[in-house]
Formats: structure tokens, sequence, C-alpha cells
């Protein structure tokens, strides 16, 4: 049985952008898809509709076939070292869902598929994401379909945003990417985009997607649980 791969990029905006636009070149030519997280608002007062530039690259890479995900709404707001969803109540999920998704639709970028900032989503966060209109979260340890309640397992292996970036964490990424992969199972490889302005993450990442491309797994982005599912 084959495995699947899926290689995701976070904290997209106005001064890391051209470090994401690097690494997806790098991966164009590994026939590899990206799947963008991005976030309407970020630290440093940065917000999504002020930033044009960004705007056109994110679309421009959906329409040559990565996926955008909505990563979250306004995490400069949230309490230091909470991510924004983990504890949310519904009705207040439910807000923060909607006031993204009109940012998303405002800049021509929405997408029903949710992956929570550190992949970590509240029982009432993820009770809210249906009615927002959203039909898949991406948490840190499977993929859920919240239409018809499957999951495909897999376990995020990341850098930067809640992971670590250390050289001993790097090769046991990769390590456990390569592994994962022989094993036929669903690799998931996370980074964020101001980690990939390093060589030494960048290289770990890259490695990753390498090993596991040779040890036969199909690159994919988060779309439908069902065709994640038949390829791992």
């Amino acid at each position: 049985m084959s495995g699947a791969l899926i290689v995701s990029v976070s904290g997209i905006k106005d001064d890391t952008c051209e470090n994401a636009a690097e690494f997806a070149r790098e991966l164009d030519k590994r026939g590899v898809a990206l799947s963008l997280l991005v976030a309407p608002r970020l630290k440093d007062k940065y917000r999504l509709t002020q930033d044009e530039s960004t705007q056109d690259w994110l679309r421009g890479r959906r329409d040559q076939g990565d996926a955008i995900i909505l990563h979250g709404y306004d995490q400069a707001a949230t309490k230091r070292r909470r991510a924004e969803f983990a504890t949310l109540p519904r009705h207040e999920a439910r807000l923060r869902l909607m006031a993204a998704d009109r940012v998303m639709e405002q800049t021509g970028l929405r997408t029903r598929v949710f992956a929570a900032p550190r992949w970590i989503a509240s029982p009432g966060a993820v009770s809210a994401l249906p009615d927002a209109g959203f039909r898949m979260i991406a948490g840190v340890t499977a993929i859920h379909d919240l239409e018809s309640g499957s999951h495909v397992r897999g376990r995020v292996l990341g850098i930067g945003e809640g992971f670590k970036a250390e050289p001993w964490w790097c090769r046991a990424l990769v390590i456990g990417a390569g592994r994962t992969a022989r094993r036929g199972g669903l690799v998931r490889l996370a980074v964020s985009a101001k980690q990939l302005g390093r060589s030494g993450p960048k290289q770990a990442i890259l490695d990753a997607v390498d090993l596991a491309l040779y040890s036969g797994a199909t690159p994919g982005v988060y779309e439908h649980v069902r065709k994640i599912g038949r390829a791992a």
C-alpha cells in the first residue's frame, strides 16, 4: 500500500511571502502541491485585506493546484502561548469563523477547509464549523470530514508555529516522515513561512519530502477525506 504526502505552509504574509514562494518553486520541481494555511490577521497588526501582493500570490498558487486552508481569524488577539481556537466555546468560535470567512470571500480566497492555529480546536470550535460552512478540519492527529464523519489518521510533523526548529528535531522529522511513508501511512509536513527563511529548517522539510516521495508516497493537498484515504 502506498502512502500519501501533504505539505503545508503557514504564517504567509508580506515579509514572509517570498520565503513561501521560493519553497513553492522547489516543490513544483518535485510535482508536489502545497496546502497554504492563511489567516486574515496576524501579529504586528498584519491584515490580509491590506496586502494585495500576498493575495495575488495566493490566488495564483491556488489556480496552479495548491489548496487554500483557513488558519484562524485573529491570532494576534489571543493570549500568549494559547492557540486561538484551543479553548473557545461554540458561540465565540462561530463568530470568529464567520468573520474570517467574510474576509476570505472578500479577498477571493474562500475555502471550506479549516486548520486551527497550532492544529488545536476545542470541541466547541469543531461543532461550530458546519454552521459556518466548513466541511473539513485538519487536526494535529487526523483529518476529519465533517459531512460524512469519516477521518484519516496522520500526525503533523512540523517546524515553527508551536513546533520545534532545533537541528535535532529537524533530523527526527526527516526520519519520521520516511518511516511513515515506508509503512504506507499519511505523511503530513508543516512549516511556517518564517522558518523557510532559515537554511536548516527549509532543507529538513525538503529532505523529508524527498524521502517520502522516494518511499512511494503520493502527494496531495488537504481536500476530501475519501481522496486522501484512497491515496493512503
